[in-house]
C-alpha cells in the first residue's frame, strides 16, 4: 500500500522538495544581497567623505594662496565629478565651483 502510495505521487514529492531547495537558496541569496548592499553603501559614504575631505583640502590651499593653478583645478574637477557622482553635494559644491572661479595665477601686487 505505501509502495503504491509512493509510486503514484513520486513526481509531488520531488517538485515539493524542489520547490523548498529552491526556497532555501532564495533566502540566503537575499540576505547575502542585502549584506553586500550594506557594504556597499558604507563604501561609497567612506568615498564620498574622502572626496569632499579632499575638495576642503584643495579649498584651504588656495584660499590661502589666493590662486589656483590650472592643473589643481583639472584635479579638484575630476575629484568633484567622482564626488557628485556618489551623491555629494553639500558645502563642497560650493568650494568647488569658489576653486574654479579663483584666479590661476597671483595677482602682481602679490607678487612685490
Amino acid at each position: 500500500m505505501i509502495l503504491a502510495y509512493i509510486q503514484a505521487h513520486w513526481i509531488e514529492w520531488l517538485f515539493a522538495a524542489a520547490i523548498a531547495a529552491l526556497g532555501f537558496v532564495q533566502n540566503r541569496v537575499a540576505k547575502q544581497l542585502n549584506e553586500e548592499k550594506r557594504k556597499n553603501d558604507a563604501i561609497m559614504l567612506g568615498v564620498q567623505s574622502l572626496l569632499r575631505e579632499s575638495i576642503v583640502a584643495n579649498y584651504n590651499k588656495y584660499q590661502d594662496r589666493e590662486c589656483c593653478p590650472i592643473y589643481a583645478k583639472e584635479s579638484v574637477k575630476k575629484v568633484y565629478e567622482a564626488y557628485h557622482t556618489l551623491g555629494g553635494n553639500d558645502v563642497a559644491t560650493k568650494l568647488y565651483h569658489t576653486l574654479l572661479n579663483m584666479p590661476e595665477e597671483p595677482r602682481e601686487e602679490d607678487e612685490k
